[in-house]
């Protein structure tokens, strides 16, 4: 049930940057790494600029988990608030223990031993 929990409310987020059509990077942790580093040292900052906005782009594939965890009865309708109830009592009172423990053969003695059948035959368990 915790694992059930925790998976449902981790959320990550993928990031991907490509230059042009080839894929440069890809994050699952951290920030990716850009294509225009090696441009850098070369251009200035308003040619860097330009050629990124042409043909670099960066994706973010955002999952988003769950937020809100609080589950409260004023949210059911009638019907399933008579079921979550008759459900708990019901449970309870299966596990209601009895205030005397009835032994069944407390009257009854055991039969009469006329002979000792595994002496007589020799058979003893080994």
């Amino acid at each position: 049930m915790a694992l059930l929990v925790l998976l449902s409310t981790f959320s990550f987020a993928i990031e991907s940057h490509y230059c042009g059509d080839t894929l440069v990077d890809t994050s699952w942790i951290g920030e990716v790494e850009s294509c225009s580093v090696d441009v850098l040292h070369k251009h200035t900052s308003e040619e860097i600029n330009i050629r990124t906005k042409k043909c670099c782009k960066d994706e973010i594939l955002a999952i988003d988990g769950q937020e809100d965890l609080k589950i409260s009865l004023e949210n059911f309708n009638f019907e399933q608030q008579l079921f979550v109830v008759s459900f708990i009592y019901s449970y309870i009172k299966l596990y209601e223990g009895t205030d005397s423990k009835s032994i069944p053969f407390k009257n009854y003695s055991p039969p009469p031993l006329i002979r000792n059948v595994q002496t007589l035959d020799q058979v003893f368990l080994i």
